[in-house]
């Protein structure tokens, strides 16, 4: 585990809320040089507290109104092995995560579909044909408000080690 300072933290938290921001424009932020803000982004990586950066897409913008997670539960543990069922439902580009969970169901899945119809056929011709599905459980996403967790909140803000 990596000791983070109050520079540390504000860094984090800036990235973010925008991880597209520059080095010169995070350092006049945090009054620091550019070099600086270099070293310190290079250390966090290296360390393994910034894992990526990622680009964040609008599916409903893009056409896909729909968001569905499925609870997956598998229904011949020792026949299909865990890999050929993870390897399969990754392949589906609809299929936006794969979680492999503890609990009722093996997996939950975040599948976007143009329409309640398009998940239908989704479901029924990709996801129900994947090697060793038994029970699934859908929950059709309403809303969603993204912020950070607690934890990530409380140690951005210094309330954590």
């Amino acid at each position: 585990m990596i000791e983070l300072d109050t520079t540390d933290r504000a860094l984090l938290r800036l990235l973010a809320d925008d991880a597209t921001q520059t080095a010169s424009a995070l350092g006049r932020k945090l009054g620091l040089s550019q070099p600086a803000i270099w070293r310190r982004t290079k250390r966090l990586r290296e360390a393994g507290v910034i894992i990526g950066q990622r680009l964040d897409l609008d599916a409903e913008a893009l056409g896909f109104g729909v968001t569905v997670f499925l609870g997956v539960k598998l229904a011949t543990k020792g026949r299909v092995s865990i890999a050929d069922f993870e390897r399969a439902v990754s392949a589906i580009p609809e299929v936006q995560t794969v979680e492999h969970i503890l609990g009722l169901y093996d997996y939950r899945l975040r599948v976007v579909a143009r329409d309640i119809a398009d998940f239908e056929r989704v479901l029924r011709r990709r996801i129900m044909m994947l090697p060793g599905v038994g029970d699934v459980e859908a929950n059709v996403l309403l809303s969603e408000e993204r912020r950070p967790g607690p934890i990530g909140a409380a140690l951005l803000n210094g309330a954590l080690p």
